[in-house]
């Protein structure tokens, strides 16, 4: 079905019953998305449903064929990237592995001929339900990509997160850089997470994205009406209910530095983050960081943060020493089919492509 043919109340239920987290994959988030965002428009479901408790949701992962996801005239659905790089399905915590089997019969039953689950954890809970109901069906799982991204854990003292993941002489580099941006004006860090806070905080972080790199190459939410739309109407939709945060770095009124924090039950995923990139000698968005870090540690509703960002990240890596490993899966939906064996050719090669790009890309930049 349409993703926005999903009943709210029964997804919502199932999001707050999902046996792992997923911010990206809440009502107020995804349908904000695909409504608005720029590519993002055509989201399916497919949805697990317990028909004894009056077809109570079990499991939802929104999807989209491989013609609209990836360009290839393949019976494939591939998980949909609800604009952040984190695709884990919702599955009824009460029932996982039965729920995991069912949205794979409903793909089958759509007729697929193998699904692709992009951008999934593969420690946590959730793939493990999906693991033992593809073995149940015997049906073979292939990892396509995988990386490591940083995480906090945020059940642990901040100055020990800092302190252990960054040396004696790079703490007092940051307290020196620190003091020079409060030459003109004493720091101070900003949590804005009512709806009424987040409409000024996020116009703020908008502004400030639109006037970096990110607006050179016109990328920037603002620079997109759609991208404008959804982005404007998910946070405050999900602050309404305690889901989400604008931090800021703040002098003399004016923003420094801001991020973008979306938050599921103890899990925080820090979205976006953007800075004054007039000061960038001195760190801005690492000052942010320092400040989010400690924020999240003194929450004692957070245990975890992701930090939803690139492998091998130059700034995060070095503060958040957590990690989280992420990697695109292949589930062939009947075993010993070929043309789902020919699909995944077709998409290793592609993986392949991707990887050569972004070496040629790498040694570029480099270069200059």
């Amino acid at each position: 079905m349409p993703l926005e043919a999903v009943p709210v109340p029964a997804w919502q239920a199932l999001a707050a019953n999902a046996i792992e987290p997923n911010a990206c994959y809440l009502p107020a988030w995804a349908l904000p998305v695909a409504r608005h965002a720029r590519g993002r428009g055509d989201a399916l479901a497919l949805t697990a449903s317990d028909r004894g408790i009056d077809h109570r949701l079990t499991g939802l992962i929104p999807v989209r064929w491989a013609w609209r996801a990836l360009k290839l005239p393949v019976p494939l659905l591939v998980s949909w990237n609800a604009y952040a790089p984190y695709a884990v399905p919702l599955l009824d915590a009460g029932r996982p592995i039965d729920a995991a089997g069912a949205l794979i019969d409903a793909a089958r039953a759509a007729g697929a001929r193998a699904l692709l689950l992009q951008s999934v954890a593969t420690k946590g809970t959730a793939y493990a339900a999906i693991v033992a109901a593809a073995k149940q069906r015997g049906l073979p799982l292939q990892v396509m990509r995988r990386f490591v991204r940083a995480g906090l854990d945020a059940t642990q003292d901040a100055d020990a997160v800092l302190n252990g993941a960054l040396s004696a002489k790079k703490r007092k580099e940051l307290r020196r850089q620190r003091h020079r941006l409060e030459d003109t004006g004493a720091l101070s860090f900003v949590v804005a997470a009512t709806p009424v806070q987040i409409e000024s905080a996020l116009e703020a972080f908008l502004r400030l994205e639109a006037q970096g790199w990110k607006g050179k190459r016109g990328t920037a939410l603002v620079q997109d009406s759609g991208d404008a739309s959804f982005i404007r109407a998910a946070v405050p939709a999900l602050a309404a209910h305690g889901q989400s945060e604008v931090v800021r770095l703040l002098r003399n009124g004016e923003t420094l530095a801001a991020g973008l924090i979306l938050r599921d039950r103890g899990r925080a995923f820090f979205f976006k983050i953007a800075m004054d990139e007039r000061e960038a000698r001195l760190s801005p968005g690492v000052q942010l960081t320092l400040e989010l870090t400690r924020h999240l540690c003194a929450d004692p509703a957070i245990g975890f943060a992701d930090s939803t960002a690139d492998g091998e990240h130059p700034m995060i890596d070095h503060i958040w020493r957590a990690r989280i490993e992420i990697a695109d899966v292949f589930l062939a939906l009947s075993p010993r089919d070929r043309q789902a064996t020919a699909i995944r050719t077709v998409l290793a090669a592609r993986y392949r492509a991707i990887d050569v790009v972004k070496a040629l890309r790498r040694t570029m930049e480099k270069r200059k």
